[in-house]
């Protein structure tokens, strides 16, 4: 159901390059339906997972044409029928947009949608969804990481990794991260890293087995392991887990490895999530804002019309540094 409304909105109707990434400004304005949010987007977060759907290369394909967006910030502009939640005029922020976050309306079903604290602009705001909802899965509900375990989040500048790390400060871990850049490794020394290690250095997984004192990690979130995994499973700890956030193509790994240490490689799908881990994971992380260790990094900033742009950087950018994030 589309109104008389029109807006400006990225369609997608073919998969490929970011090229496919079109700019469309005669989108009608999607109606909210029953237990739906229809929200006025001020910003929506960019995730490498919309660079593989995109592609084509995702499992997952939506139906041509589309619109990518998940993270979307903003004021909620009408509510349908059965919403209690949220009303006209709230600060909110998604999880999930069921119309796509890259336009300047969208909608998203009420279970997705959370207030947004004050003290959080939109485009901290669009920097939440995927990254924090994904990290406290890895770490919580997949790892089940404990107070006092060792954790190693590999790109913990990126949005995931930064929320990664606040969230396994927040938890009583001992943090480990890696990043790329000098810049990187000190934005996640600045959000809950105790140490942190260039993964462009040669012999840096050394270095981490050292700061354990040859013990090893009892807990790795991998965002790409494509190219990690194999090292991963030489940190581990005895009985470690590494949780696959990101990926980027195929790995040979030796499975001894896994078990010598009998330790375990444990997939992470957001979309996976149950309506009972979502509940869990949003009062945390509310409480995360209440108390204020809940504090998006927000990196690059595009306007709407340079969403090409922008998955063009999240891929190819030499070091991640905060969440890469669409304005309104």
């Amino acid at each position: 159901m589309s109104g008389s409304r029109m807006m400006r909105a990225i369609r997608v109707s073919e998969f490929g390059a970011p090229s496919v990434l079109r700019l469309c400004s005669d989108v009608p304005v999607p109606q909210p339906g029953l237990r739906q949010v229809l929200i006025r987007v001020r910003a929506c977060g960019v995730n490498p997972v919309e660079t593989y759907i995109r592609s084509g290369s995702y499992a997952r394909k939506p139906t041509l044409p589309y619109t990518p967006g998940s993270d979307v910030a903003g004021v909620v502009d009408a509510v349908g029928e059965g919403v209690t939640a949220v009303k006209e005029g709230d600060r909110v922020f998604t999880t999930a947009a069921q119309s796509g976050g890259y336009a300047e309306y969208a909608v998203a079903a009420d279970d997705c949608v959370h207030k947004l604290p004050d003290a959080l602009d939109f485009t901290q705001g669009a920097a939440i969804g995927v990254p924090y909802f994904t990290a406290y899965r890895a770490l919580v509900h997949k790892a089940h990481a404990k107070a006092g375990e060792t954790v190693l989040i590999h790109g913990a500048s990126g949005g995931v990794g930064v929320a990664a790390c606040q969230l396994s400060r927040a938890l009583g871990l001992r943090v480990l991260g890696t990043a790329g850049t000098p810049e990187g490794m000190k934005l996640a020394l600045c959000n809950g890293a105790h140490c942190a290690f260039n993964h462009r250095e040669k012999g840096y997984t050394d270095r981490i087995m050292e700061a354990t004192d040859g013990r090893g990690v009892d807990v790795i979130v991998e965002m790409l392991s494509n190219v990690n995994l194999g090292k991963d499973l030489q940190l581990l700890a005895h009985g470690g887990r590494v949780t696959v956030v990101g990926s980027r193509g195929s790995i040979e790994i030796n499975p001894r490895d896994t078990m010598a240490k009998e330790s375990s490689i444990i997939g992470v799908t957001l979309f996976s999530s149950t309506p009972e881990e979502k509940r869990e994971c949003a009062a945390l992380l509310f409480a995360g804002m209440e108390a204020g260790w809940l504090r998006p990094v927000v990196g690059p900033q595009y306007p709407l019309e340079k969403a090409a742009q922008a998955h063009h950087d999240i891929i190819e950018s030499p070091g991640a540094s905060g969440k890469i994030v669409l304005t309104m």
